[in-house]
C-alpha cells in the first residue's frame, strides 16, 4: 500500500543518478552521506546552491545538551535534550565563472551526474554550466579516509568546453552553520582561533557554554591545498584560500583540498593546532596515493562483509547500501562511541545512543567484524553503569535503568511516554550480553563486567515490578513496548517477557560465575528474583491462541492494515496521535520481538499464530520492523512475506518507504537487511551452543552467499535452488546442523537445498 520512491539508479555497486532532482535533494543529500566512523557528512554540493537542502557535517561524540522545554514539568525528566551539532563545512569551494557564481539552482546547467561508489568508498560528481558564451565542465570526487581518521580529501576540476574562462574560487572552512532539527536560529559554535602558516589555515572553534557541567567541545579543523592561494581571508567563525585560473577552450585546472580535523576529545585546545600541522605533513599530500589507500581498505572490508546476491540487482545494491554506510558510521575503533541512529547524515533523534544497537547491531557486528567491536559495544554500556544507575534513581527505584537516548549515559530524551516507559530497553542491554557470549562463546565479559551489569539491570526489574494479591502474580503497569503508538499500557507481554528473562539469565549467571564474580547478590534478592519469575503474569489469549500485546489489546477495534487507504500511511504524517494511540495498528514488532529473541523457546505453531494474529496489522513505520518480521516469516514458511520484508528494509532508505529519509538515513535499522538474509533466509540460529541453518532461496534470486566470523572461525554459505553450500575457510573443524541434521565441517561440505 506504501508508495516506493525510487529516485536513483539501480547498481550492485554504485548509487547513481544523472538528474538534479530538485524536489527530493535533501533526500539524495542522505542517501549519499560518506563517513568515516570519526566524522562525516551529508552528500551537500561542494558549491554554493541556494535552492532548498540540508547542509549538514557531523563529528562523532561532539554533541550539546539543550534544555528540556516541556511545559508540563514532572519530576524525573531528564534535565537535557542532547543533540548532535552540526560541524565546520569543510567541503566548501564557491566557483565563479565569468563573475557569476555558479549555482545549480538558477545556472543553466547539462550532464548532470552523481556517483556513490561503495565498493571503492568515494563520492564523484560532474556537471556543465552555461555562462553567457563560456561551458565549463566541473568534475568532483570527495572522501573521507578510513586509514587516516582525521583526514578528509575534496578535488575540483574543471574543463573548458567552449569559450574563455576566468575561474575564481573561494575553498573555505566555515563554522556559520547552525542546526535543522530544532532551534533553527541558534548558533552552537564560537571561535578561539584562527592561524595561517606558509602552507596551511587552522580555525579552532568551541561548543557555546551549557548550564549542565557538560563539556564544552574544541575542533580545530585545517585545510591546504596542491596550488597557493592569491589571497587569504579571515571572517568570523571562517578562513577562506581564494584562487584565480585563466583557461581557454581546451583548458583543465585541478585544485585539490586536504582537511584535518582533530577535537578536544583526543587532543587539548592548546596542542590541536601542532597535531593538525603534524597530521597534515604526515599524511602528505599525493592525492592518488591517499585515494588508492582508502579504497583498499574498503576493498579489504567487503571481502568478509560482502553479500552476494545473484538474480536481483535491486535487492544486491540494497545490502551493500545498507553495509557501506554501517561501516562508514562505526566500525568498533573507539569504546567511547556507539552507533546513532542517523550516524553522519542528519540531526533526528539528536545523533545519540538508543536500545537499536544492542538489539540489531551487535548480531551483525558479531559476524562481520573482530570479537573487539562488539566487545566494544559493551563496553560502552559498562563504562555508563554509574549513569545508568543515576537513572533509575531519578525516577525513584533501585538498581539502574539504562537510558533510551543518551551521548554520555544520561537519559536525554524528552519524550515521557519514551523516558518513564520504555523501560524494555533496558533488557536488550542484558541481552546484547547473553549474545556475545553465546555467539563467541567468550565468557570472559560475563563473568566480570557482564555480572555487574546484570545484577544492576535485575535489580531494577525487581523494584520495578509490582504484586498483584488479586491475582497472585507480579505486574508491570504504566509502560510503553517497543510498539510505540500505544502509550502507558499495562503488562507489555514482551515488556513482562524480557524482564523475567533478564532475572532468570541474571541469577543462572551468578550461580555459574560467583567465585569470580565482582558483585554479590543476598540470598533475599536471590528468593525475591525467583519469586517474580515464577509468577511474573502474561497476558494471553487461549481461544486466539496468542500472547496479548498488553492487557486490553484485544479490546481494541481490531481491523488489518489492508483496510486503511493509501492516503492514510504513514499514519504518523496523517493521523493525529489521539487516534494513533487508540487505534490496533502497531508500529513495529512487539510481542513478535520476543519470538525472535528467544526462538528456542517458542513451537513453531505458537510463532505462526503470533505472526499471523500481529502482522497484518503492523504498519512497519518503524525503520526496525521489517528486519524481525522477515525473520519469523521465512521460519514459519511465509517465503512471500519475508522476502516482502527483506526488500523493504533492504530498501527503506534507497526508497524512501517511510517518507522520512530527507532528513537523515536510517543506520541503526540498516542491520536489519543483514538479518533478514543471514538469520531469516538461511535461518542461522546459535541456540543451545549450536550452530544451525535451514537456508531457503526466495523466488527471484539465483543464490545468495555470505561469510560469518563464529567462534574463531571464517565460514562462507552459499545457497542456490538445489544446494547449499558450506566451506571453513579459517579455524578448527566445526560441529553444525543444516536442516536439523548434524555434521562436521572440515573443509567443504555441499547439502541437497529444501528452499522448495
Amino acid at each position: 500500500m506504501e508508495t516506493v520512491q525510487r529516485t536513483l539508479d539501480v547498481h550492485p555497486w554504485k548509487i547513481t543518478t544523472s538528474t538534479l532532482d530538485k524536489e527530493n535533494r535533501r533526500l539524495h543529500e542522505s542517501i549519499t552521506s560518506i563517513g568515516n566512523g570519526y566524522m562525516g557528512m551529508r552528500g551537500n554540493f561542494e558549491e554554493y546552491y541556494s535552492a532548498d537542502h540540508h547542509l549538514g557535517t557531523y563529528l562523532a561524540g561532539v554533541w550539546y545538551p539543550d534544555k528540556t522545554r516541556v511545559g508540563w514539568w514532572k519530576n524525573g525528566y531528564p534535565d537535557y535534550y542532547g543533540k548532535v551539532i552540526n560541524a565546520v563545512n569543510f567541503i566548501a569551494l564557491d566557483l565563479f565563472v565569468n563573475s557569476t557564481q555558479v549555482d545549480l539552482a538558477s545556472c543553466s546547467y547539462e550532464d548532470f551526474y552523481v556517483e556513490l561508489n561503495m565498493y571503492d568508498g568515494i563520492l564523484y560528481r560532474q556537471f556543465t554550466v552555461s555562462i553567457g558564451n563560456t561551458k565549463v565542465k566541473f568534475s568532483f570526487e570527495r572522501f573521507v579516509s578510513i586509514t587516516k581518521k582525521e583526514l578528509a580529501c575534496i578535488t575540483m576540476e574543471a574543463e573548458v568546453l567552449e569559450g574563455q574562462a576566468e575561474i575564481y574560487v573561494i575553498s573555505k572552512l566555515d563554522n556559520n552553520v547552525q542546526n535543522e532539527d530544532s532551534n533553527y536560529k541558534e548558533m552552537f559554535w564560537q571561535e578561539r582561533n584562527k592561524k595561517v602558516t606558509n602552507t596551511a589555515s587552522f580555525l579552532t572553534t568551541q561548543t557555546i557554554e551549557n548550564d549542565f557541567d557538560v563539556e564544552q567541545f574544541v575542533v580545530t579543523s585545517s585545510m591546504k591545498h596542491n596550488l597557493a592561494p592569491i589571497k587569504i581571508r579571515k571572517e568570523p567563525l571562517s578562513i577562506s584560500h581564494e584562487f584565480e585560473f585563466s583557461l581557454a577552450t581546451g583548458e583543465i585546472t585541478r585544485l585539490e583540498k586536504e582537511v584535518v580535523v582533530v577535537t578536544s576529545r583526543d587532543i587539548p585546545e592548546e596542542k590541536q593546532v601542532d597535531q593538525a600541522q603534524v597530521l597534515l605533513q604526515s599524511f602528505g599530500s599525493d592525492f592518488s596515493a591517499l585515494k588508492a589507500e582508502h579504497s583498499e581498505a574498503w576493498h579489504k572490508r567487503w571481502e568478509l562483509a560482502d553479500v552476494l546476491i545473484e538474480g536481483d540487482d535491486a535487492a544486491q545494491q540494497g545490502i551493500r547500501f545498507n553495509l557501506f554506510q554501517l561501516f562508514s558510521t562505526y566500525y568498533g575503533d573507539d569504546e567511547r562511541l556507539n552507533i546513532g541512529p542517523k550516524g553522519f547524515t542528519g540531526e533526528k533523534y539528536g545523533g545519540a545512543t538508543y536500545w537499536d544497537t544492542e538489539a540489531f547491531a551487535v548480531p551483525l557486528y558479531l559476524a562481520l567484524a573482530e570479537p573487539k567491536v562488539p566487545k566494544n559495544l559493551l563496553r560502552y554500556r559498562h563504562n555508563q553503569l554509574p549513569q545508568a544507575y543515576y537513572n533509575a534513581d531519578k525516577q525513584g527505584l533501585k538498581g539502574a535503568l539504562y537510558p533510551m537516548v543518551t551521548f554520555n549515559g544520561i537519559e536525554c530524551h524528552n519524550e515521557w511516554e519514551i523516558t518513564f516507559e520504555e523501560i524494555h530497553r533496558n533488557g536488550s542491554i542484558a541481552y546484547a550480553i547473553y549474545n556475545y557470549t553465546n555467539y563467541t562463546g567468550d565468557t570472559s565479559y560475563l563473568k566480570n563486567e557482564g555480572l555487574e551489569v546484570l545484577v544492576a539491570i535485575s535489580r531494577f526489574w525487581a523494584d520495578r515490578v509490582h504484586y498483584s494479591q488479586r491475582n497472585n502474580a507480579y505486574m508491570i503497569h504504566g509502560v510503553t513496548g517497543p510498539n510505540e503508538y500505544e502509550n502507558n499500557v499495562n503488562n507489555n507481554w514482551y515488556t513482562n517477557k524480557i524482564a523475567t528473562w533478564a532475572l532468570q539469565y541474571t541469577l543462572d549467571s551468578y550461580q555459574k560465575y560467583k567465585t569470580e564474580a565482582t558483585v554479590e547478590l543476598t540470598e533475599d534478592e536471590q528468593k525475591t528474583w525467583q519469586d517474580i519469575i515464577n509468577r511474573m503474569y502474561f497476558p494471553t489469549d487461549e481461544k486466539l491462541g496468542i500472547f496479548v500485546q498488553h492487557d486490553t489489546f484485544l479490546d481494541k477495534d481490531l481491523m488489518v492494515k489492508d483496510q486503511l487507504s493509501a492516503e492514510e500511511l504513514p499514519l504518523s504524517q496523517h493521523w493525529s496521535w489521539d487516534h494513533i494511540l487508540r487505534s490496533c495498528f502497531i508500529k513495529q514488532a512487539d510481542v513478535l520481538h520476543g519470538l525472535y529473541y528467544f526462538g528456542d523457546q517458542y513451537t513453531l505453531e505458537e510463532k505462526t499464530r503470533n505472526f499471523n494474529f500481529y502482522e497484518p496489522m503492523t504498519v512497519h513505520e518503524s525503520s526496525l520492523s521489517a528486519c524481525v518480521h522477515a525473520i519469523l516469516a521465512a521460519e514459519i514458511g511465509n517465503a512471500d512475506k519475508a522476502l516482502e520484508m527483506y526488500e523493504r528494509t533492504a530498501r527503506l532508505d534507497l526508497d524512501n518507504y517511510n517518507n522520512d529519509t530527507d532528513d537523515g538515513l536510517h543506520i541503526t535499522s540498516m542491520t536489519g537487511s543483514w538479518l533478514a538474509i543471514v538469520q531469516g533466509f538461511a535461518q542461522m540460529k546459535t541456540f543451545n551452543e549450536t550452530l544451525s541453518f535451514a537456508p531457503l532461496l526466495p523466488k527471484t534470486w539465483q543464490s545468495y552467499a555470505f561469510h560469518i566470523n563464529y567462534r574463531n572461525r571464517l565460514l562462507f554459505v552459499k545457497v542456490t535452488a538445489d544446494t547449499v553450500e558450506l566451506q571453513l575457510i579459517k579455524g578448527d573443524p566445526l560441529t553444525l546442523k543444516v536442516y536439523q541434521e548434524r555434521y562436521t565441517l572440515t573443509d567443504d561440505l555441499t547439502i541437497k537445498s529444501k528452499s522448495d
